[in-house]
């Protein structure tokens, strides 16, 4: 997918949390709280916010909500931080607390965030509506009196950000998915909305594989309520229910957030206490070994399919082949140094300035070189989902028995339904089972670490 039209719009979540956080945190300074450890205060006040947006879904705002739902969760978000502030008194033992400027710091935050929250909302249909900014280039597949209600909506409400560049008539003698979807690619469209009661279920199920492996969103149009069931994401524009297939969790900017800073935090652990010592040494057992640099680089698929350059300690001799050919058991390629490194997972430690610079994550779907993404993603159904989020040093499939070469499409497939699990199930916890499970299974030894 063309990325380019609307680069700026991940930043939008981001920089609204940022103010948000900045108001929370400043505003302490206005008033004489009398708190006795101003910073546990402030980790205090940041850590629940952060809790309560998670709880309330305060960031989780859709370009179909309504004003009132915005109103409604700043509500929410703010009388459950009202009885935190409070906690903090009895929790922290703190009687000289003022009381009557703790309400007055609750008053100013609550007001800025509600007026910043409110502005940003406004702003933002006013950029999509008159600007064009911001915009979704969606196709609709179906033709009825639901998907026509749907267009009218997407006509007349501008601020939602729909530009609507086809509608595919179902009943057409021409009509064929394959045309569809050479359209979604060739105008790189974003979302694909299709009336449920049009296609038959082979049909839906080519067009649900096909939004899977070329990473396009998916919506339904439902005919009747039999369609509803817990793993679908059920949402109004205006008055037409629409369904969503997949909930990613990662979507969501509070568990990005989340994830980013485990992110952080775990890999600025190692690299100051693990990489700052152990990297000197296998430099030099590297070039007493073999001729070439410490660092190998490699361009592997990241995000949303985008290239970036993996970092590992070189554990082969320099060959021309090193970006095509898998390592396999007994590889030639390998030197004594490297079988060491590449037996006790050490040569993947460097890809932690990977994760500290945003482009893998400690956990995540395991990044493959280009030429195998390309391949893969032709040969295994469903292959780019697994490119919806980050991909990270170690993973589920691989802590599952699931790492190193693929000799067989059983391997590759199960590797693949892993990956999709762990995309569509995240958390952090999930986050930590695996890094545990991975360093015990490096000092284990596994049998397909060559």
């Amino acid at each position: 997918m063309n990325h380019k039209q609307h680069r700026f719009s991940g930043f939008i979540k981001p920089i609204v949390f940022g103010v948000d956080i900045c108001i929370i945190i400043f505003s302490i300074f206005l008033f004489p709280l009398k708190i006795t450890n101003l910073y546990i205060f402030i980790a205090y006040s940041f850590c629940f916010w952060l809790l309560i947006a998670f709880r309330t879904g305060f960031y989780n705002i859709q370009r179909s909500t309504k004003m009132i739902g915005v109103v409604r969760l700043v509500f929410s978000q703010m009388s459950i931080y009202a009885l935190v502030l409070y906690a903090f008194i009895g929790f922290f033992k703190q009687p000289n607390i003022s009381r009557s400027y703790l309400a007055f710091y609750f008053g100013v935050t609550f007001a800025l965030i509600f007026v910043f929250k409110l502005l940003t909302y406004l702003l933002l249909l006013k950029y999509r509506s008159v600007f064009k900014g911001n915009i979704r280039k969606v196709v609709v597949i179906g033709k009825n009196s639901k998907s026509n209600q749907l267009i009218k909506i997407f006509k007349n409400r501008l601020d939602f950000g729909y530009e609507l560049s086809k509608q595919f008539n179902t009943r057409s003698e021409t009509f064929s998915l394959d045309k569809c979807f050479k359209y979604i690619l060739d105008n790189q469209i974003d979302k694909i909305y299709f009336s449920v009661s049009e296609l038959s279920n082979s049909q839906i199920n080519k067009l649900v594989n096909f939004a899977d492996n070329n990473l396009r969103e998916l919506k339904f149009i439902p005919d009747n309520k039999e369609v509803f069931t817990k793993k679908l994401k059920y949402e109004y524009y205006d008055y037409i229910p629409i369904l969503s297939l997949r909930e990613i969790p990662l979507d969501d900017p509070v568990n990005k957030v989340v994830k980013r800073i485990f992110d952080v935090v775990f890999s600025s652990l190692i690299i100051v206490f693990v990489l700052s010592w152990l990297t000197p040494i296998i430099a030099i057992l590297i070039k007493l070994e073999s001729k070439g640099p410490v660092f190998f680089k490699q361009a592997r698929s990241g995000f949303s399919h985008s290239e970036f350059e993996c970092f590992k300690f070189r554990s082969m001799a320099v060959n021309e082949s090193a970006n095509l050919q898998q390592a396999t058991k007994n590889d030639m390629r390998i030197t004594k140094i490297g079988k060491f490194i590449r037996k006790t997972s050490i040569d993947e430690l460097p890809q932690f300035f990977n994760v500290f610079l945003g482009h893998m994550s400690v956990a995540g779907p395991r990044p493959h070189m280009i030429s195998h993404t390309t391949l893969y993603s032709k040969k295994v159904d469903k292959f780019m989902v697994r490119h919806l989020v980050k991909p990270g040093i170690t993973g589920l499939a691989q802590v599952s028995g699931f790492r190193g070469e693929i000799e067989t499409d059983h391997d590759i497939v199960n590797r693949v339904r892993f990956d999709i699990f762990y995309v569509e199930n995240w958390s952090l916890l999930m986050d930590i089972k695996i890094v545990i499970q991975t360093f015990m299974n490096a000092v284990k030894g596994e049998e397909k670490a060559y």
